[in-house]
């Protein structure tokens, strides 16, 4: 039997899409429960409130973008990476009807989850390169990626980087991709899974048990004889229709398991430094890393 008390993992995640299908997978598949442990997902929906949640314990573990980690750490939190939630991010710059550039984006107002997060980030870059200063054009927080979606469909923001299915909902409507983020950053890494060190000492085998579930569940993903029980968890899950579900499989299935590569943060650490002006010279990527419980996972 689970003890509540210290076999409970709490996990936010941000938003709901594609790049969750292997924990969507191990809920479905109850893979926590046969390592002894109960996940509670929350689902935040803002990245900047689930990192400050996460930072002070209101969750155990997060799935975010590492230029989080890497910014709360330097800023006294002793949050650290432990693994690759997910495969790089596969994200499209949706503009509406109208846009038929980057340039074309100037004086419209653009659809972030956080005006500090990463893709926000590297939407300024992206902006920067093609001529437009901050100041001709405006970021908006609206949240997570179904929220994005519908300030889209709404008119009340012109362009925001989405995930599938939502913007391939956007093409079948008439709106245009201006680019993906691994055309336009090819080596930014994808999510990460976070929590603090003192969590994880304190909760060793809670840890150990969900990198071992979640690998499971991309195992799972992966055997083709589940394919069809796999597309219909995403169905559920997201609200996608089978065609969406069937052609976002086998694009998943072709891609290699996500890992956590220390010296790929260092793009990460390189914008965090840009963007925040830090004074201090910026840290190697194992002052934000630590692969040591997925490597026990793993033995």
């Amino acid at each position: 039997m689970l003890r509540p008390e210290n076999r409970d993992v709490r996990l936010a995640v941000i938003s709901e899409g594609v790049g969750y299908w292997p924990l969507y997978a191990a809920q479905a598949q109850r893979l926590f429960e046969r390592q002894g442990i109960a996940v509670e997902v929350t689902l935040t929906r803002s990245s900047t409130r689930q990192l400050e949640a996460l930072a002070r314990g209101d969750y155990d573990i997060g799935f975010q973008q590492s230029d989080h980690i890497v910014r709360a750490v330097e800023r006294g939190s002793d949050l650290f990476a432990f693994m690759a939630s997910g495969h790089e991010p596969r994200l499209s710059l949706m503009a509406a009807p109208s846009i038929s550039s980057i340039e074309a984006l100037r004086g419209g107002t653009l659809a972030v989850d956080g005006t500090r997060s990463g893709y926000a980030l590297l939407l300024r870059r992206l902006l920067a390169a093609h001529g437009l200063r901050e100041s001709d054009y405006t970021l908006a927080e609206f949240g997570g990626s179904r929220e994005r979606f519908e300030a889209l469909c709404g008119g009340r923001a012109c362009a925001s980087f989405l995930n599938p299915p939502f913007d391939e909902r956007l093409a079948a409507a008439g709106f245009r991709s201006l680019g993906t983020i691994a055309q336009f950053f090819p080596d930014y890494p994808g999510p990460v899974a976070a929590a603090r060190r003192a969590w994880a000492r304190a909760h060793e085998p809670e840890l150990i048990g969900f990198i071992r579930a979640f690998e499971a569940a991309f195992d799972w993903l992966h055997e083709r004889s589940n394919r069809e029980a796999a597309i219909a968890v995403l169905v559920q899950r997201i609200g996608a229709d089978t065609a969406e579900a069937a052609a976002a499989y086998e694009r998943f299935v072709a891609r290699p398991r996500p890992q956590l590569v220390p010296q790929r943060l260092r793009p990460v650490i390189e914008a965090v430094w840009e963007s925040e002006g830090f004074a201090a010279p910026p840290g190697a990527p194992e002052k934000y890393i630590d692969l040591s419980y997925f490597r026990k996972a793993a033995g």
